[in-house]
């Protein structure tokens, strides 16, 4: 059984890093040397929308970002993935997890791959995350696991702290490919329930995780939103003071969804249907047939209530 989690236990009120992030001001950065690292083909460009060709231009490219020969560089169809541990360490993420995820991702809702060659960059701890997170994008990480960066096209990760925030992030990118304006409470809620996942029955499912604690002390606060005003928050609103809870009821919402076995329905049905349903509101009261919404958001926050902080799932009463 696949099995990746986020080594995360500050709480709901740090979050995730989220979708696009804009570089800050140049900063004197180290000077490149150029290495001979070789990469290695781990996937086949064959299933790729990306031909061999294009992954090698992208890779002389890459090799001039490498500030030591310390890296390693694996092909893993839509990405390249590059390493400051051992090529067999890296080729492990790549297959083990990188790998797994877009398989399992794409069997139940993408069938885009970005339309761009990502960088996948794998850092071994937190120091090695920091600096080259500095040396190399000019950025400083938002968060001390990882975060997705559209204006680099790139995927910066501390892997030492667990799979489960590059699973996150790796949903960004499909999303943008396979979901046009998509509302950030999905987007993210997507990415946050893989946080904590397994594969269960051959498809990707994901745990009850970390952000549960804070959610259940903002449903006692009375600070979660009705969903009808969670669906259509801004991406500037959902990303505010408050996004912390945003994110966990978003999460908590879709695995109920997955519980009752209709998140990948509820999925199929927004995206078909989001000219007419920007916020994803009127399928998910299509989907689970809701006459009484009041009655609902209570029942659900009952339900969420009753979760336990386990690493196994529950059956959906």
């Amino acid at each position: 059984m696949k099995h990746f989690t986020a080594m995360v236990i500050l709480g709901i009120l740090i979050s995730v890093s989220c979708a696009s992030r804009t570089s800050p001001p140049a900063r004197k950065t180290i000077k490149p040397k150029l290495v001979a690292t070789e990469a290695i083909f781990a996937g086949s460009p064959d299933n790729s929308a990306f031909t061999k060709e294009q992954f090698d231009k992208h890779i002389v490219e890459l090799k001039n970002k490498l500030p030591s020969s310390d890296f390693s560089i694996v092909v893993e169809p839509p990405f390249v993935v590059i390493g400051d541990e051992p090529a067999d360490v890296v080729k492990e993420h790549a297959e083990e997890t990188i790998k797994w995820a877009v398989e399992k991702l794409k069997q139940d809702y993408f069938t885009k791959d970005p339309i761009d060659i990502l960088d996948v960059w794998l850092f071994k701890d937190a120091a090695s995350y920091e600096k080259y997170a500095r040396s190399i994008f000019n950025d400083k990480p938002p968060t001390p696991y990882g975060y997705y960066s559209r204006a680099h096209k790139a995927l910066i990760m501390n892997i030492s702290t667990g799979g489960g925030t590059l699973v996150h992030e790796i949903v960004h990118p499909f999303i943008e490919a396979n979901f046009p304006d998509c509302p950030s409470w999905l987007n993210e809620g997507l990415g946050s329930l893989y946080e904590q996942c397994v594969e269960q029955d051959g498809h990707i499912h994901g745990y009850v995780n970390w952000r549960l604690p804070g959610l259940k002390q903002a449903i006692k606060a009375g600070w979660v939103r009705p969903f009808d005003e969670l669906t259509a928050m801004d991406t500037r609103t959902f990303y505010a003071d408050s996004r912390g809870v945003n994110y966990a009821q978003s999460r908590y919402l879709l695995y109920y969804l997955q519980e009752k076995g209709l998140l990948v329905k509820f999925y199929r049905t927004f995206l078909a249907n989001q000219k007419t349903d920007p916020t994803g509101y009127k399928s998910l009261i299509k989907v689970l047939a809701i006459k009484d919404v009041g009655r609902f958001q209570e029942d659900w926050q009952k339900y969420v209530m009753g979760l336990e902080e386990e690493f196994r799932l529950r059956p959906a009463n």
